[in-house]
Parts: C-alpha cells; structure tokens; sequence
C-alpha cells in the first residue's frame, strides 16, 4: 500500500514538476515546459522598421512566408505566427539608434520547444534582409557587424 500512494505520489509530483508557464517574447504568458532553449538572438545595423517588415514577410504566407500570421502588435513590434503546427514568437527592439535586436522564439501545441524551426527562421529573415538591402546585411548571434568602407577608386 505505502509503494502504490509513494508511486502515485512520484508521478504526480513529475507531472507537476514537469509542466509549467513560459514567458514568450511578445510579454504573455503560456502553458509549456520551462528550462529548455526556445530562442535565437541576432542583431542587426539596420533600422527597426526594415527588420520588423522582413521578419513580417518571413511569416506571412501571402508574401511568400513560411506560414500564417496571427497577430501583429505594432506596440512593442512583435509577430505571432503558426507554422508547421508551431506557434512562432517574433519581437524586434532597438537596442542602440543604429542597432536591431530580434529574438525569435518557437514553441509546440504541447509546450515543447522547437530551436531548429527558430534557427530557420532567424536565417530566413537575414536572408531577407539582405536580398532588400541588395548585398551584404551586418548581423550575427552575438555582436553586429561592421563593414569596411571600398577603397576609394581614382
């Protein structure tokens, strides 16, 4: 008897355990397993309206995007989109006048996270980015990237 209740106790206490509310980056909160990596970080040297419209490209499949776009909160600049049956958070904030910061965050029906589909969409966005900008984008995980002026020509 003691072995039953210790056990049922055990499963209800990893089931509590196991389960919890998340933070997304848009500022609500959502039921899903904490403690795991749901994001991507990068920055960019572009203006916050040109990396929030390629992130809004990315997603929305009326533009060619990956999925469809759910809301779009021009307030604190972030998208909500599903795709593939994954709920995908979008925030952009200027961190510096001359510097973006986008965090992209995916998370599953079930609360799981989903870093591969976050990590795609990140690329799609700085691919994105540098197809408007027409060459090269400054951007990267950790810092942004600054690129050398061409040697002046006479």
């Amino acid at each position: 008897m003691k072995k039953m209740l210790f056990g049922l106790l055990g499963t209800v206490l990893l089931v509590v355990g196991g389960a919890g509310c998340i933070t997304t980056v848009d500022g609500r909160h959502s039921a899903g397993v904490p403690f795991r990596k749901d994001r991507i970080v990068s920055r960019y040297q572009l203006s916050t309206e040109q990396v929030f419209v390629a992130a809004k490209e990315v997603l929305a499949a009326e533009k060619g995007g990956l999925g469809v776009l759910q809301s779009e909160n021009r307030v604190n600049n972030s998208l909500v989109a599903k795709v593939n049956n994954r709920f995908v958070y979008v925030k952009v904030g200027e961190i510096e006048p001359t510097i973006t910061e986008i965090i992209t965050q995916v998370r599953t029906d079930a609360g799981w996270t989903d870093i591969d589909l976050a990590a795609e969409i990140d690329k799609q966005i700085a691919l994105r980015l540098q197809s408007a900008q027409g060459g090269s984008v400054g951007g990267s995980t950790t810092a942004p990237v600054t690129t050398p002026a061409p040697p002046a020509t006479r």
